[in-house]
Parts: C-alpha cells; sequence; structure tokens
C-alpha cells in the first residue's frame, strides 16, 4: 500500500484500514481475517488495530448510515474503498472512544488518506468527518440521524422507482 512508515496508535490505525479493506474486499468479517491469513505493510498486528478494526467492523451498517448521511454527491458503494474504511475507522473512533479526542481522530485519518488514499481523499475525508464532528458538537445522535435520512432516501428511491 504505503511506502510511509507510521508508529504508535497511528501504526494501530493504518492495520485497522488495512484488516478492514481486506475483510471489505474478501466477504468476510475482521474476525474471519484474523483467524487465517492477512497482510499487513507493517507489524506485528498491535492490540489497537484489532480493537478499532473489530469494532468497526462490528458496527459497519450503522458507521455506513452516518457516512452515507453526510456525503454529499456520492453514495457510499461509488466512494473508494480506501477512503470507505478509513471513514468507518474514524467515525468508530469518535463516537465509540471517549479516550481519543475527536480532532485527533479526524487529524490521524486524514495524515493516513494522504498516504493511501487518491489526491482527492484527504479534504473528502476531512470535509466529511468535519460534517460528523460539527453534528456531535450540537449533541446530535449521528447514528439515530442517520438512520432516519438513509430511511427516507430508501423510501423516496422506492416512490421514484
Amino acid at each position: 500500500m504505503s511506502r510511509t512508515h507510521f508508529h504508535g496508535r497511528t501504526l494501530a490505525r493504518s492495520q485497522a484500514l488495512q484488516l478492514l479493506f481486506q475483510a471489505e474486499q474478501t466477504a468476510r468479517s475482521v474476525d474471519e481475517v484474523l483467524e487465517g491469513e492477512y497482510s499487513l505493510s507493517e507489524g506485528p498486528l498491535d492490540p489497537f488495530a484489532i480493537q478499532l478494526s473489530r469494532g468497526a467492523d462490528g458496527m459497519r451498517s450503522d458507521l455506513d448510515a452516518v457516512i452515507a448521511a453526510c456525503s454529499t454527491n456520492w453514495s457510499i458503494s461509488r466512494m473508494p474503498s480506501v477512503d470507505r474504511n478509513l471513514l468507518r475507522v474514524a467515525i468508530y473512533e469518535m463516537l465509540e472512544m471517549d479516550e481519543v479526542a475527536v480532532a485527533v481522530s479526524i487529524d490521524e485519518c486524514v495524515e493516513l488518506a494522504k498516504a493511501y488514499g487518491t489526491d482527492e481523499s484527504s479534504r473528502f475525508v476531512n470535509g466529511l468527518l468535519g460534517r460528523v464532528a460539527t453534528q456531535l458538537e450540537e449533541g446530535t445522535d449521528v447514528v439515530a440521524d442517520a438512520r432516519l435520512k438513509v430511511g427516507a432516501q430508501a423510501r423516496e428511491d422506492v416512490e421514484e422507482g
């Protein structure tokens, strides 16, 4: 993937991204990936990477709803897989890991997007995560709100189609 060498929690986030990416590409869960052979650009596997990847994988449908609700002009299926999985890691961390500041989650995701994504990835993930952060600061239950928006959009699509 990248020739950049990461350390500490940045390395763990990179490993979580790689595990989620492999799970998505092979239509398996992260647990199934971890039970078999998996590939990491740098190792050994960090326990924080396991926690992030399992957590994000377990909340995938909720995280995808948040991504879809906060994304403008991009359906989740059209997003590059790296961006989609980076967003899953960062939003999981923002929602579930109180010991990590939201700004840190965003900054780390942007740096990983620069290393692994396209030329536009870092701006895209920064903008989307900024929208999530604003909602969190306002006290919005972003998961419940996203479920409502995604459900309403699905009903609209059925009515139009």
